[in-house]
């Protein structure tokens, strides 16, 4: 496998939002932030940076979609959610147009993503040919991750509650990273959501 020559022309985000909210009571995907849900400003967000926009929606899909301006991206229904986020991963992937060279693997409950930040990760994969460019907050990386094609199949193989991090360690020589300090910054419990205020 090789870094090189892998300069991308057709990227896609990919926002995963499938998830129960288990440890939050509520489908997190729909809290206000900044007078809109935190999925709608995931979605504005990547619009103005990638070519398309692909929503993976599981648990509570029908409510969620009602409150999702769903203009220029799409929507999938992963029916496997409960299996964990690889499988909405893989509900991404496939949903990919044939043209698309790489994707930006996204998460709803990162309020502080801007369209700089995913600029910046397709500027540095331009700049290095990385083949993944991933987000570094404290000392790990993560979302937003921006994968070449070529890594494709082994994002459709993750299984159960596996996320793309195990790529990005399993293949750390063709990885380069963008500093996002506030991607430490999720929302998983009301506490979490009362801390970011609105």
């Amino acid at each position: 496998m090789t870094d090189r020559h892998k300069t991308i022309k057709n990227c896609a985000a990919v926002i995963l939002a499938a998830g129960q909210s288990s440890r939050l009571g509520q489908p997190k995907q729909l809290l206000k932030y900044q007078n809109k849900t935190l999925l709608q400003h995931a979605i504005d967000t990547a619009k103005q940076s990638v070519q398309s926009v692909i929503v993976v929606l599981g648990s509570n899909a029908d409510a969620i979609q009602k409150e999702t301006d769903s203009a220029e991206m799409q929507v999938v229904i992963n029916d496997d959610w409960q299996s964990g986020m690889a499988s909405a991963i893989r509900c991404g992937i496939l949903a990919l147009d044939n043209v698309i060279d790489s994707v930006v693997l996204m998460v709803c409950d990162q309020p502080f993503v801007t369209p700089d930040l995913l600029n910046s990760l397709i500027e540095k994969q331009k700049e290095t040919n990385k083949p993944i460019i991933a987000s570094q907050y404290g000392d790990t990386i993560g979302t937003p991750a921006l994968f070449h094609k070529q890594f494709f199949a082994e994002l459709m193989d993750l299984s159960g509650d596996t996320g793309a991090k195990k790529i990005m360690m399993r293949h750390s020589d063709f990885l380069a990273t963008v500093s996002f300090p506030q991607g430490s910054i999720d929302i998983d419990t009301i506490n979490d959501y009362e801390t970011l205020g609105n």
